[in-house]
């Protein structure tokens, strides 16, 4: 286990990313500074170590790797793309030869396909830009497998969020705000950088 939220960034700055990310997918990698304030928060919460996660959507497998770097007991990588999961293979198995690390397994699926049950979920889905709604078919199934999810949109999708997981039966209790970089990689792209508005909603079950 790492033993503070620098190390914990530090180890994901090292993490291998998207070399030819698929636009229809949405392929922007999460940054490791905000991936390591997400996790961290986690386990501040209690919410990561000797748990079972699924790293939903995983691309490379920063989320799901921070968490096993912060203690947890197994985690699910998934994702529909097999170029993501061989990367995230990497990842993972380069961690585990310097850290301890728990259980892990690697899944080359759609989301609608998994049907384990977790301690919790974490994601960061595609946002729906390119294939509309795709974003409330990850938030529905993280709400029939887990307790607690803890998902990235949008800002502007706020009352979306609310309502799909009010209709579950989840509460919000916790929102956290970041300017999320998006590198030009795709020749749509205008800007070398563009920041998107997102935010972090953690969502219990009531």
């Amino acid at each position: 286990m790492v033993k503070s939220k620098q190390e914990l960034e530090l180890e994901l700055s090292k993490l291998k990313s998207f070399e030819n990310p698929r636009w229809e997918l949405e392929q922007y990698a999460t940054p490791s500074d905000i991936a390591a304030d997400w996790v961290w928060q986690m386990a501040m919460k209690g919410e990561i170590a000797g748990k079972v996660i699924l790293d939903a959507a995983c691309g490379p497998g920063i989320l799901g790797i921070a968490a096993l770097l912060m203690g947890a007991k197994k985690v699910h990588f998934l994702d529909k793309s097999e170029s993501s999961i061989k990367l995230c293979q990497e990842n993972a198995n380069q961690i585990n030869k310097r850290y301890e690390i728990g259980d892990y397994e690697f899944i080359v699926s759609d989301i609608s396909l998994f049907d384990q049950e977790v301690d919790l979920v974490i994601q960061n889905p595609p946002f729906g830009t390119k294939d509309k709604h795709v974003d409330k078919k990850f938030l529905e199934k993280a709400f029939s497998i887990g307790k607690v999810v803890w998902s990235m949109h949008k800002s502007s999708t706020k009352a979306f969020v609310e309502a799909i997981s009010s209709d579950h039966g989840f509460r919000i209790t916790d929102r956290h705000d970041y300017d999320f970089p998006i590198k030009a990689v795709f020749e749509f792209h205008k800007k070398p950088v563009k920041k998107v508005e997102v935010s972090l909603w953690r969502m219990e079950k009531v």
